[in-house]
């Protein structure tokens, strides 16, 4: 079937002008027979699963952890990693019946799937009398939020071999040490798995719940080795190393076989060459997907959100009246057992299609599926790679297709392919000493065990540790005695720390029934403030609920079962301020600045957007308590010489539309000659008059009736307006500056587009009242991204510059300059020159 539709696309001109598509040859593998080393039974259960060999990869990771070494393994996506750590950990079991292991995964699901495939394995090793293991044993234990609290005990007393999620490490393992302390005693072996997911904040946490797993063992006189497993990245060796606090040997050559994979980069066409508008990447990812199930072809839709999720169920429902059991969603906040369902179903093919976010990009087993989709690009390298792994079964043809969106970060892959397909992956960045994120583990660190005035801790300096230390004494959260520092609050600090987001708090969704009340979910607090404001619409699955009340002081959002026809997106206004600067650097055209500084975040209302044709129906007003978050940007300052040349050239401008008293006549008349119909979609008015467009931005005029001409005027409906508009409506080549930077950092960065925010001042009070943009990050006290934009700064205004340049538009669209406010113009002649400042000294 894949062959059929991949024959007839590769025959289709139409469609050939809107791909680069790449074909990876299959590849038939490196193997190598059984360690000599390798005990018996553990090699009798390879020959049971029908294992005859090993894989390259496979081998070095055995001889390495044998010779004591730490290890990293970073190899493609379905190589063999699981069987890299399972080989020297059942081996260390089969010889000795004390030892213990712990393996950590990212999340609940990932540590289940793998448990569910180890123990159909050694349930083939009980058949052979050789080994000495069996499930009544409790060989495997499970230790989640899932696990019954009546089985807990047990598991602490009997699981040689424990899988748990750091969350779980953190708040019930660590805490409650004593209770563990013969697993602790005699641990062997510590792996951390899918360690690439483990970047940004939730990185730095992981990391110093290493540290605490590190002092407990070694209290109870244990060092295990550690393995740890990677997809690729540019620095595994580094982050690995920062994890664990310790040095590893790395392996990255995969010995695996792989069958052969067709990548296709494919844009949208185009629907107005002259606006730049294209089809919408979801739009288009839509109609590829119908076409793969139209014939049987099993596929994973990766979408870039929770609420794109959702959106994307409601619009394949109505398009395309799929069943709701073969096409599911698969994202955080459906519960554990609905994402069981859903993986259990696309092994057996009961699922035909999954629409998810990167919650199916880590390791869950869900089989072999013909084809992935991702909507829009998933932000880094190493992230597009991994989904595209999805796809294809071992040694069958695969089908990946990323869709670009108009983004400009897309729109340069797309004119660019050899950046997503030959270059090395992103760094995955962590920084385990950020201090609000170090403060929180010594707290929980300080509960586990007492400090003395000479403990380590990771690479925190004994002097700064004893300065932090001294800080929580002065607290009343400990007190020294005796020169240790012990534990003396009242509250449990682990239960009120996050590992997902730098704060601790969460809002529960609570769905009203006649029978009583549901919990369906929750989301941070901080994205309570946009996710489930009062009157927010908020799409779980197929449901669409109506959110009535949120309370943030019980940490409760109220929602109510609704049949909607729109949906909302949040108004909020942002300001800056600028804490401490830390570096500066005059470049040409400006000054470059990273430091501290402190944003400021309101809900100041929300829109009610129609599903059927994305128009406004209605502006809300609504006011929430502001959040402030402290955290660390980059902010580069145009000085006066720019400003004056760019008002030299008559591209600086920011002042409102005023277009004249005979605008009103003049709009109707043109309404009237295209025969009241949108001359891009072809709709026709009816209840409501469409709207008049300037084909050439009005500011680029000197007089209003040279902009007012009828031969730059022409009619759209509200739903093309709005996408002509998002095309050219900029407020200025400042906004066009800070829409390119902000999206084209995260090519550098292993980050996402939303882990940044953007902001611009035309008069910034911190910066000499002089036009700045500010790049910050959504993280308090940040993790270095924005010092790896100061860092690179010139190779980020080289490749916006190359954006810019290379995009066809005439004036402006999403794919370069982006989309700004109401009052602005399309400003890519302003933002270009802006560049050409910029970017001067390194053109000479």
């Amino acid at each position: 079937m894949l062959k059929n539709i991949l024959s007839s696309w590769s025959s289709d001109p139409d469609f050939l002008k809107n791909c680069y598509w790449q074909v990876e040859q299959e590849y038939s593998g490196c193997f190598d027979d059984f360690p000599p080393g390798l005990a018996s039974p553990v090699k009798t259960t390879l020959q049971k699963m029908g294992i005859r060999s090993l894989y390259a990869h496979q081998i070095k990771c055995w001889e390495a952890v044998k010779a004591g070494n730490n290890v990293a393994i970073s190899t493609t996506t379905a190589s063999g990693k699981s069987l890299c750590y399972n080989l020297p950990v059942l081996d260390s079991m089969s010889r000795d019946p004390n030892s213990r292991a712990l393996y950590i995964f990212p999340t609940k699901a990932l540590a289940q799937d793998q448990q569910q495939n180890l123990n159909r394995a050694l349930s083939l090793a009980t058949q052979s009398s050789e080994f000495s293991f069996r499930s009544s044993d409790h060989l495997i234990g499970v230790y989640d939020g899932d696990t019954p609290q009546s089985k807990r005990p047990e598991i602490r007393t009997k699981a040689r071999l424990l899988f748990t999620n750091p969350d779980m490490l953190h708040t019930a393992i660590l805490p409650h040490h004593t209770l563990w302390a013969e697993f602790f005693q005699h641990l062997r072996y510590v792996v951390l798995d899918e360690v690439h997911s483990y970047r940004g904040v939730f990185g730095s946490h992981v990391a110093n719940v290493i540290r605490r797993l590190k002092r407990i063992s070694g209290f109870y006189g244990a060092h295990p080795q550690k393995i740890l497993t990677s997809a690729t990245i540019a620095n595994p060796n580094e982050l690995s190393s920062r994890l664990i606090g310790e040095e590893v040997t790395l392996i990255s050559q995969s010995g695996s076989p792989r069958g052969k994979k067709n990548f296709i980069l494919y844009n949208p066409p185009l629907l107005n060459e002259e606006l730049g508008i294209r089809a919408s990447a979801v739009s288009e990812s839509i109609r590829l997907a119908s076409e793969l199930l139209a014939r049987n072809i099993q596929l994973i839709f990766f979408t870039r959100s929770r609420r794109s999720v959702e959106m994307t169920l409601r619009r394949m429902a109505s398009n395309h009246s799929l069943n709701p059991e073969d096409t599911r969603g698969y994202r955080s906040g459906y519960t554990p057992r609905v994402r069981r369902q859903i993986e259990n179903g696309l092994k057996n093919g009961e699922v035909k299609a999954v629409i998810a976010t990167n919650a199916l990009e880590l390791g869950v087993d869900i089989g072999g599926i013909d084809a992935v989709i991702m909507a829009g690009y998933p932000g880094t390298i190493a992230a597009a790679r991994q989904q595209a792994g999805r796809a294809g079964r071992r040694f069958e043809e695969g089908l990946a297709i990323l869709v670009a969106s108009n983004s400009p970060l897309d729109q340069y892959l797309f004119q660019n392919p050899a950046f997503l397909f030959e270059n090395p992956p992103e760094k995955a960045l962590i920084n385990p000493d950020n201090l609000l994120v170090l403060l929180h583990h010594l707290r929980c660190a300080a509960f586990e065990l007492p400090f003395d005035e000479n403990s380590l801790y990771g690479s925190v300096s004994p002097e700064m540790l004893n300065d932090l230390l001294a800080i929580l004494a002065q607290e009343g959260i400990l007190y020294l005695s005796g020169g240790k520092y012990y534990w003396m609050a009242d509250q449990y600090p682990a239960n009120k720390i996050s590992l997902r987001t730098a704060t601790s708090d969460s809002v529960s969704l609570v769905v009203q029934h006649e029978d009583g009340n549901k919990i369906i979910g929750q989301v941070d607090a901080t994205s309570a403030h946009w996710m489930v404001h009062p009157g927010a619409v908020y799409l779980h699955e197929w449901d669409t609920y109506l959110v009535k009340t949120l309370d943030l002081e019980t940490n409760t959002a109220t929602l109510k079962a609704s049949n909607l026809d729109y949906y909302t997106e949040p108004r909020l206004q942002n300001t800056i301020e600028c804490i401490n600067v830390i570096k500066d650097s005059q470049v040409t055209g400006g000054t470059n600045n990273f430091g501290e500084v402190l944003v400021t975040t309101q809900l100041i209302g929300y829109k009610q957007i129609q599903w059927s044709t994305n128009i406004v129906l209605n502006n809300t007003d609504l006011l929430l308590p502001p959040t402030n978050l402290r955290t660390t940007a980059f902010w580069l300052t145009l000085n006066q010489d720019t400003t004056n040349h760019l008002l030299n050239l008559g591209v600086w401008r920011s002042a409102p539309n005023n277009y004249g008293n005979l605008w009103p006549r003049i709009r109707d008349q043109i309404r009237k000659r295209d025969h009241y119909q949108c001359q891009v979609c072809g709709e026709f008015e009816e209840q409501r008059p469409f709207h008049v467009h300037h084909k050439i931005p009005f500011k680029l005029f000197a007089r209003q009736e040279l902009a007012n001409q009828p031969d730059n005027l022409i009619t759209l409906c509200p739903k093309c307006h709005r996408a002509a508009e998002l095309s050219v409506r900029v407020r200025s080549g400042l906004a066009g500056l800070s829409h390119l930077l902000r999206h084209l950092a995260p090519i550098f960065l292993m980050c996402d587009v939303s882990d940044l925010g953007a902001h611009m001042e035309y008069n910034c009070p911190f910066a000499n009242h002089q036009p700045t943009v500010i790049i910050y990050e959504q993280v308090p006290a940040g993790i270095g991204l924005c010092r790896e934009i100061f860092n690179n700064y010139e190779i980020l205004v080289a490749s916006a510059l190359q954006r810019v340049k290379e995009c066809a538009c005439m004036d402006g669209c999403p794919a370069c300059v982006g989309p700004a406010g109401a009052d602005g113009l399309g400003a890519k002649e302003e933002t270009t020159v802006i560049l050409d400042v910029l970017a001067k000294t390194q053109q000479d």
